[in-house]
């Protein structure tokens, strides 16, 4: 292929290729030539500090030998495979993941990405309790395809409407902007009781599922209460409802765990992953059921099928990437920078006065950027998102949200070096402050 200049990159790409959540002629993307640990490279060698892990899915960092070389002797010996047939890859994948999940998870049907996962596992969900109803999070995000933006709570939801029938909403566990007015202080934890409303208007007997984000992603990382899991899933107990964790985000070390959910001692009865189980090295998504769940099809017939699933270069890529994670040490290393980085943040919140909230948990981790601390009116993160960009670190936002969210091989020195960037460009936000 002709070697492309960075304009000829990004020209072609504009005009014949389309770029996901954005008006096409406000885009400006990088042209991305190459990348290694936690930095990448455009086509004129400017170099960028990957502070959003492309997207939340590279924990392992940018091309990973043991990865690349996994995918590529997979590629050598057997590229793909009919769904129907079992593998080496599908077989050890398959089993590892029966072993880092939590409780009595065993069994997982592999698709392509975490909407695909969320489509599947309400399917699942449905089959298995006869009933039609999933509750869903307004601040949510749960894929884009018909289904997962149903359960999706978000505004890019609302022009793919009318989406799957059956999906209720209910409240979040924000607790910097409660929305039912509590302080920390005086907290009843209605976020929680509202649940258990919600079920009893709806009917428990129709409601199939509650799908949850282990800890909210893309809109706006938000970290429940420590009680919020465990009475969640006393209340699915109660109601006979089985509770699903997307831990498509939220999952593979990026918290410190494995999973959000082992955070709080929760075993879901479905987990929904996709991202991180290979760092996006190649498309790959997983719904993994309890053993109850994985019983009932043992006789009765599964209505799911794709036929990349349980694809064998994906399959090869996850066992890879799982190995790095444990040989690497990349979760105890997310917990200890994690550790760090929340001090670091704690102390941006008290040097500018256009923070209004810090969240972390591991290196899952965001600076809500206010006008006013006492009326948290948002702020425009445009000029803030230029500085990041000009200076070298990509980052993503949503709204006014700024996002920390590097691999987790980061280093204490490249954490202080890419932070040091952000620490300007709020100094730029502070400007902003009514």
């Amino acid at each position: 292929m002709p070697q492309l200049t960075s304009k000829e990159i990004v020209d072609l790409s504009k005009e014949y290729t389309f770029f996901s959540w954005s008006i096409q002629n406000q885009v400006n993307p990088i042209p991305m030539a190459r990348a290694e640990g936690i930095y990448f490279w455009d086509a004129d060698g400017k170099r960028y500090m990957d502070f959003s892990s492309q997207l939340v899915n590279m924990n392992s960092g940018h091309q990973h030998p043991k990865i690349v070389k996994a995918i590529q002797e997979q590629a050598a010996e057997l590229a793909f495979a009919h769904p129907g047939m079992a593998t080496e890859p599908r077989a050890l994948l398959g089993k590892k993941l029966a072993e880092v999940t939590p409780g009595d998870i065993k069994k997982t049907f592999f698709c392509l990405g975490g909407a695909e996962a969320n489509e599947n596992a309400v399917k699942i969900a449905r089959l298995y309790t006869g009933k039609f109803k999933i509750i869903a999070r307004y601040r949510s995000y749960h894929g884009a395809t018909h289904g997962a933006i149903a359960l999706t709570g978000d505004y890019r939801r609302l022009p793919a409407e009318p989406a799957m029938p059956g999906v209720v909403r209910i409240l979040d566990p924000y607790c910097y902007r409660c929305p039912f007015g509590q302080k920390k202080e005086t907290c009843k934890r209605e976020c929680i009781s509202h649940i258990e409303e919600v079920i009893q208007h709806e009917g428990p007997d129709h409601i199939a599922a509650i799908i949850l984000e282990g800890v909210t992603g893309t809109n706006g990382l938000i970290i429940p209460p420590d009680e919020y899991w465990p009475r969640v899933r006393e209340i699915c107990d109660k109601y006979n409802i089985l509770l699903i964790a997307d831990e498509v985000m939220s999952g593979w070390g990026r918290t410190g765990e494995w999973f959000a959910v082992d955070h709080w001692g929760v075993t879901p009865d479905i987990i929904t992953t996709a991202k991180g189980i290979t760092s996006g090295y190649v498309p790959l998504g997983a719904v993994m059921v309890r053993e109850k769940i994985a019983g009932h099809f043992d006789d009765k017939y599964l209505y799911a099928g794709l036929t990349y699933s349980g694809h064998p270069l994906a399959c090869a890529a996850g066992v890879a990437t799982i190995e790095a994670y444990e040989e690497d040490g990349l979760i105890e290393n997310a917990r200890r920078m994690g550790k760090l980085l929340g001090e670091k943040l704690e102390a941006l919140r008290a040097a500018h006065v256009s923070v209004g909230d810090v969240r972390y948990i591991g290196l899952f981790s965001a600076l809500e950027l206010v006008t006013n601390r006492e009326s948290k009116e948002p702020l425009d993160l445009t000029p803030v998102m230029k500085h990041l960009r000009e200076n070298g670190v990509f980052a993503f936002n949503f709204k006014n949200i700024l996002f920390v969210v590097p691999p987790l091989s980061i280093t204490e020195a490249q954490l202080n070096e890419g932070l040091a960037v952000y620490d300007q460009a709020l100094k730029i936000a502070d400007g902003m402050v009514k």
